[in-house]
C-alpha cells in the first residue's frame, strides 16, 4: 500500500510493479494536485485508468474491487484520503510517499514493513525505514535509525536553475487555460491564468508539468514547472529522482521479503 500516487509515489509503484510486485494498491485525495500529471498515476482519479510508461493503474470503487483491478494486470488507485482502507486491506507493506515533509499520520505498525519517504518521519519511531529525498550524494539511501535531511525550501537544481524554474499561483482563485504539458515556452510567455491574473515562465525550456484546469489554489501554491533542458520526453518518463526513490523502497522490500537484518 502506497500512501499518495504523485509523481515520486508513481516512480515507486513503477519499480516495484516491473520487479514483479502486482497486488499494489495507492491511496489518494479526492482532487490530486500532482504537478507532473503524465506520470502520475492520480490521474486515475480523474480518468478511471492510466498508464505510466506502459504500466497501468485502474480506479477502484472500494476495497472490494481492487482485487478486480489486479486482476487486469493494473495497480489499484483508491480515493482514501484517510487511509482507512489499510484495516480491510492488511497490506504486508505501507510506503508513505506523499512527500508532504511531515507525517500526516503513518504509523510504524500499521504494517510488518512501513517506509517513509523523505522529512517529517524518524525510523524506530513513526516507521520501520526512512528512505533520503533530497537530491545529492545520500539520495536513496535507507535509514534504519533516524531521519533524512530537513526540508531546504529550495527546489532541485536542474541545468543550473531551482526556484525560477518552478510556477506558482500569483493570487489565490481557480487555475484556468493552462497549456499542454510539453509545449516549448520562454521567458514571459503565458502559461496559465488563476484568478484571471497570468502566470508567465520565468525561463526558457519546457513545460514538464502543471496541474488540472479547474484546481482551486492558494496564493503561492505550486502550478508546475518548466525543464530548461527542453528534452519533450522528458515530460512524459520517470525521472531520475523518481526512480532512485523506487530503487530505495524495492531494495526495503526485497530486504524485508528475504528477512535480511536491518541495515
Amino acid at each position: 500500500m502506497i500512501y499518495g500516487a504523485g509523481e515520486m509515489a508513481s516512480g515507486v509503484a513503477v519499480r516495484l510493479f516491473r520487479a514483479g510486485f502486482r497486488r499494489l494498491v495507492m491511496l489518494e485525495v479526492a482532487s490530486p494536485t500532482a504537478v507532473r500529471r503524465p506520470v502520475s498515476f492520480c490521474e486515475a482519479v480523474h480518468d478511471g485508468r492510466v498508464a505510466v510508461e506502459g504500466v497501468e493503474a485502474g480506479l477502484a470503487a472500494d476495497t472490494a474491487a481492487v482485487p478486480g483491478v489486479w486482476a487486469g494486470g493494473r495497480i489499484a488507485v483508491l480515493t482514501d484520503p484517510g487511509h482507512t482502507s489499510r484495516a480491510a486491506l492488511a497490506p504486508e507493506v505501507v510506503v508513505d510517499a506523499i512527500l508532504a515533509k511531515t507525517n500526516l499520520g503513518l504509523q510504524k505498525d500499521d504494517a510488518p514493513l512501513t517506509v517513509g519517504l523523505g522529512p517529517g518521519f524518524t525510523a524506530g519511531k513513526d516507521c520501520r525505514v526512512v528512505v533520503e529525498t533530497q537530491r545529492g550524494h545520500n539520495l536513496g539511501r535507507l535509514f534504519f535509525t533516524g531521519c533524512a535531511e530537513p526540508d531546504t525550501g529550495i527546489p532541485g537544481e536542474i541545468a543550473g536553475k531551482t526556484i525560477e524554474r518552478v510556477l506558482r499561483a500569483p493570487v489565490a482563485g481557480i487555475v484556468e487555460a493552462g497549456l499542454a504539458v510539453g509545449t516549448p515556452v520562454c521567458a514571459g510567455d503565458e502559461i496559465c491564468r488563476v484568478g484571471g491574473t497570468p502566470v508567465r515562465a520565468g525561463i526558457d525550456g519546457m513545460l514538464r508539468g502543471l496541474v488540472r484546469d479547474g484546481l482551486p489554489v492558494t496564493e503561492g501554491f505550486k502550478l508546475g514547472d518548466v525543464d530548461p533542458r527542453g528534452r519533450r520526453e522528458y515530460c512524459f518518463t520517470v525521472s531520475e529522482k523518481a526512480r532512485a526513490l523506487g530503487g530505495a523502497v524495492l531494495e526495503a522490500v526485497c530486504a524485508h521479503f528475504s528477512e535480511v537484518p536491518a541495515g
